[in-house]
């Protein structure tokens, strides 16, 4: 499938997503959320590709923002329409994907740009990257996530000052608050990236589907995470990456999960 907003290359079991808009700091705009959501469905029915990095072209900026000229004149059904589907086609899209993302964060990440890299699975960051949630300065909420996720993340008291004051934070900040896991300069940011992707792609993918099920249920309303934990855990026993891993595991050999 050719894209004219997102570039990806497949290096083995790993993919990397880029998205490219340089020009305009690689702001989403409709045309790259669609594009992201059939890339993104592509790369999870391919059952080679076992962990996928997301990161933005260019220097400058993972994602700048969101196009705002593209809602600048929405009216009140527009504007929750506009959120329900970004939720439904992208941003919730991603945090339920089996596939693990990684959000290699390389300078600018703001408003729909942050959201995208909170609804990976995990962040790391160059040094140079700033991050925050401007919307409030716009005369809006962020609307994709942003209001639930950045919580979770660093707590309710620092997610409000980070959305009421619509300030940046650097890329040590975000380490501090648990929004990042790695600070690293540029040059090493995607090598980092890959070097843990390398080690996720090592275990059973399988497994790793039912683990990010049993994490993400933990945050949903009304259900038990613990319930859910209890549920995956007992499935996994009867897959063949469980008989693979124990069997390995008790041969003193490297496992040769499918």
């Amino acid at each position: 499938m050719k894209f004219e907003n997102i570039l990806i290359e497949r290096k083995d079991s790993l993919a990397q997503i880029t998205i490219n808009r340089p020009k305009k700091l690689n702001a989403l705009n409709k045309a790259t959320i669609i594009e992201l959501n059939l890339a993104f469905e592509e790369l999870e029915d391919d059952t080679t590709i076992r962990a996928i990095i997301l990161t933005g072209s260019g220097e400058k900026a993972f994602v700048a923002g969101a196009d705002i000229s593209e809602f600048a004149d929405f009216s009140v059904n527009e504007g929750t329409r506009l959120s329900k589907i970004g939720h439904d086609t992208l941003f919730d899209y991603v945090a339920n994907l089996s596939t693990p993302v990684i959000a290699a964060v390389n300078g600018f990440a703001l408003g729909g740009g942050l959201e995208l890299a909170m609804s990976c699975h995990f962040r790391i960051a160059s040094d140079n990257a700033k991050m925050g949630l401007p919307e409030v300065s716009l005369g809006v909420i962020p609307g994709y996530g942003g209001t639930q996720r950045l919580p979770q993340l660093v707590g309710k008291g620092k997610a409000m000052e980070m959305i009421m004051t619509a300030g940046m934070i650097s890329a040590d900040e975000a380490k501090e608050n648990g929004l990042v896991n790695h600070v690293t300069t540029q040059e090493e940011l995607l090598p980092l990236a890959e070097k843990i992707a390398s080690k996720i792609i090592r275990n059973s993918s399988v497994a790793i589907s039912a683990a990010i099920r049993a994490v993400n249920a933990g945050f949903e309303d009304g259900v038990n995470g613990f319930d859910v934990e209890v549920d995956e855990f007992g499935e996994c026993f009867g897959t063949d990456d469980f008989m693979e891993g124990t069997d390995a595991f008790l041969n003193k050999r490297k496992p040769n999960f499918k």
